[in-house]
């Protein structure tokens, strides 16, 4: 009964964790966005973003991947045997690609903070792409524990099927961006 308590707990807050690092880099990427903006405009919604950020960062990012991460390490101290599994292998693997990302995200916002309002040098397009990182680290997890050992075995499978996943993304992405500029 403690590891599915443990186990859900483990899913609502990396499902907070999740959420706080989709919009922290959306928020970076409304912040390029007012590059070419009136400067009162331009200052006031900077300092607003730089604001949202901080706060979303402090109050709900960290505090949830924390307690993601702890309930996490509870679980494989629970069921040891976690460790013997190819797939949470796999998964542990995508999990350092996520803290890469996590770092990257914490370097990014002190970046913004000390630009003092100034302009972000990383290309809109760049942060739109960036933004999507965590989307697909999200996929690969979710999907390496449903299917668990299924994954090993379909491996090739898996990765054509997520490259066609990335693919339809992308070209939604595309064609709703199109229609806004059309309209």
């Amino acid at each position: 009964m403690l590891y599915t308590i443990i186990k859900a707990l483990h899913i609502i807050f990396m499902v907070s964790y999740f959420a706080g690092i989709f919009y922290l880099v959306r928020i970076f990427v409304y912040y390029k966005d007012t590059d070419e903006f009136a400067e009162d405009k331009k200052r006031i919604l900077r300092e607003q973003y730089i604001f949202m950020a901080r706060r979303l960062w402090n109050i709900i990012t960290v505090p949830a991947g924390i307690i993601m991460t702890v309930c996490g390490v509870t679980m494989i101290f629970l069921n040891s045997g976690l460790m013997k599994m190819p797939w949470f292998h796999l998964k542990l693997t995508f999990l350092i690609g996520l803290a890469f990302f996590h770092y990257w995200a914490w370097k990014k916002l002190n970046q913004i903070k000390k630009l003092n309002g100034e302009t972000l040098s990383t290309s809109n397009v760049k942060l739109r792409q960036i933004n999507e990182i965590a989307t697909f680290i999200l996929f690969l997890v979710v999907f390496t524990v449903i299917l668990k050992s299924s994954v090993i075995e379909y491996w090739w499978q898996l990765i054509t099927g997520f490259f066609v996943l990335v693919f339809l993304i992308m070209m939604t992405v595309k064609l709703v961006n199109k229609n806004k500029k059309n309209k």
